[in-house]
């Protein structure tokens, strides 16, 4: 609002807007992180949350199949990062999930992903 010298009187969405997106990122619809680009979107064009989510594809994946597909394709890239993980390295872990964040375009559902990089890693 600062930046676009926007009144809270001159705010294109309505107060329950933002009760919506809350909603979408605790019922684990969206991340935090597809919130704050929602929010935008919600800012510039007055939409509400849930059709800006639908549009643009930003619902959170919590297909446990692809998201096995995500971390199968991070572990054949990184073996460094996999061996590092595997010699005590927990920070290394971090990583991989970043990348399997990365390769989703942030949708993968972040818990999903640790367990699955895990117990891929240790079995």
């Amino acid at each position: 609002m600062n930046d676009t010298q926007t009144a809270l009187t001159d705010l294109k969405f309505k107060p329950e807007a933002i009760l919506e997106l809350i909603g979408l990122v605790e019922g684990r619809t969206i991340s935090s992180s597809i919130a704050q680009q929602v929010f935008g979107e919600m800012f510039e064009t007055g939409e509400s949350p849930a059709a800006i989510v639908q549009k643009k594809g930003l619902a959170q994946v919590s297909d446990t199949g692809a998201i096995e597909k995500f971390c199968e394709e991070v572990i054949a890239a990184n073996p460094g990062s996999v061996a590092d993980f595997k010699n005590g390295k927990a920070a290394a872990l971090n990583f991989l999930k970043g990348q399997v964040m990365k390769l989703s375009k942030g949708k993968a559902n972040p818990n999903l992903v640790g367990e699955i990089l895990e117990r891929k890693l240790k079995g």
